[in-house]
């Protein structure tokens, strides 16, 4: 089901203006742009939770690269991202952004005094919506307060809040969408809060919705409880995934929404393009791990592997690149418990232009993913695919949706998750083996090149929105 596109999208992606393929053949730079979109064709909507997001650069990209095709966008943040760095790329998105008014937390509070508190922001919109839509916004309040006692966590729990703060913020999103008169389609990324916000906003609007499924917010059942993921698939005109394995689990556990489509996150292999280095024979290789410090990216298995690498006599540096996140001081101190200071060191999160940079100046990359105990999981990490256009031989584990992008010893190695003896075996077998280096870090660029270049997978994207923007009724 995953593999090709369902023939309605097809042949929206056949029929799309040659004009518009043809932008993403030229440079790839902010100049593309003779003069603005038209606005005839109507925008979609993203609804996003936050917005920009070093950590969530595919979404960034994906936003851009639909732009430079054409496209019109607008977009919802819930709340603002890492405002203080941000990749270039976001300075090249026109799109208008709209933040919603912030909210105290939920968490310890009761709902009532929570509402006095934050509901005011959200009065003017709401009253505008309940007197040009009575029935749709009383039927998604009601909608919203029922769902918080169908999910709440047990029998006698008290009812989830969850549910009334994403109708206050729907109802935000859907008066700027009926006000705008312009867009025709809302998407959401990630199928939990996100789209829950963008499924009310569609059935305040009466516009259709789509959204992309990602990695836990499938796998995890408290981002989604009782049959609430069903009932999303089920009224979205599209689901989009960004692996295989995930659109296979979606299929296995919801047989009768046959709408979902496996779209990679592509990525601009000219940008990640390798870059001539000169190594002499006693260079000290540098091993780069990059993600955020948490459990399913494994770096602790990684900081054993050098343990072992370093105690069989072999010279290297390792740099791990990434976010803070609940592993970061635990990692810290096993790299000292282990006297791998000055080895292994640890860095925050850089934009794309440094680590396109740090990706040039390393040798090997490594990724020993794993899946977490609460059933966290990536899907394919873009930075594998980054570091894979890049020219670096990998060592990763067969994750979730890896082995659709690493097939070992063809593109990189694949070993097993949580072994770090295996881990260390095979970073030792590359650097030593520098022939064996090279060909993986060539075979690994065509890999990217052939499956997971952003001119490919975002007109796949384009036409899905293509057909989704037809007219059909909006199921609640």
């Amino acid at each position: 089901m995953h593999e090709t596109l369902a023939e309605s999208d097809r042949l929206a992606l056949e029929t799309l203006p040659a004009a518009r393929a043809d932008r993403l053949a030229g440079p790839r730079d902010a100049t593309a742009f003779a003069s603005p979109p038209s606005n005839a064709a109507g925008e979609v909507g993203y609804v996003l939770m936050g917005f920009p997001r070093l950590s969530e650069t595919f979404i960034t990209h994906e936003i851009y690269l639909l732009e430079r095709l054409g496209f019109n966008l607008r977009l919802f943040a819930v709340k603002r991202g890492d405002m203080d760095k941000t990749h270039d790329v976001v300075g090249r998105i026109r799109a208008p952004l709209s933040y919603l008014p912030e909210v105290t937390s939920l968490s310890g509070t009761n709902l009532i005094a929570w509402l006095w508190r934050n509901a005011p922001r959200y009065a003017a919109p709401h009253a505008r919506l309940l007197k040009a839509r009575p029935l749709a916004y009383l039927g998604t309040l009601l909608s919203a307060i029922v769902m918080g006692w169908k999910y709440r966590q047990g029998r006698f729990a008290p009812p989830r809040k969850v549910f009334i703060k994403e109708f206050l913020q729907a109802g935000h999103i859907a008066w700027q969408v009926i006000e705008a008169g312009s867009v025709r389609h809302l998407h959401g990324h990630f199928c939990h809060g996100a789209t829950t916000i963008t499924w009310m906003a569609s059935r305040l609007t009466g516009v259709p919705f789509s959204f992309t499924a990602h990695a836990k917010d499938i796998y995890q059942t408290d981002q989604n409880p009782g049959d609430l993921l069903r009932r999303k698939l089920k009224a979205a005109r599209f689901v989009a995934t960004c692996t295989g394995a995930n659109a296979d689990h979606l299929a296995q556990r919801f047989p009768s929404c046959g709408h979902v489509h496996r779209v990679y996150h592509g990525l601009d292999t000219d940008y990640f393009a390798p870059a001539p280095r000169e190594r002499t024979g006693d260079s000290v290789p540098q091993i780069l791990a990059v993600g955020r410090f948490v459990e399913k990216k494994g770096f602790r298995y990684l900081v054993e592997a050098c343990a072992l690498l370093k105690a069989r006599g072999e010279r290297f540096r390792c740099l791990m690149i990434g976010e803070n996140g609940d592993q970061s001081e635990s990692i810290k101190s096993r790299i000292s418990e282990l006297g791998l200071d000055g080895v292994v060191r640890m860095q925050g999160a850089v934009t794309h232009e440094e680590l396109r940079r740090i990706y040039r100046e390393s040798d090997i990359f490594a990724l020993p993913c794993l899946v977490a105990a609460d059933g966290d999981r990536d899907g394919i990490p873009n930075v594998l695919a980054e570091a894979m256009a890049s020219g670096l031989a990998v060592v990763t584990t067969a994750v979730s949706g890896i082995p659709e992008l690493v097939r070992d010893r063809i593109d990189g190695l694949i070993v097993p998750e949580r072994d770090p003896q295996a881990l260390a075996a095979a970073l030792r077998q590359l650097m030593q083996d520098r022939a064996l280096s090279r060909r993986l870090g060539k075979g690994g660029r065509e890999r990217v090149c052939r499956v997971f270049d952003s001119s490919k997978t975002t007109l796949q994207l384009q036409a899905l929105f293509v057909a989704a923007m037809q007219p059909a009724k909006v199921m609640a």
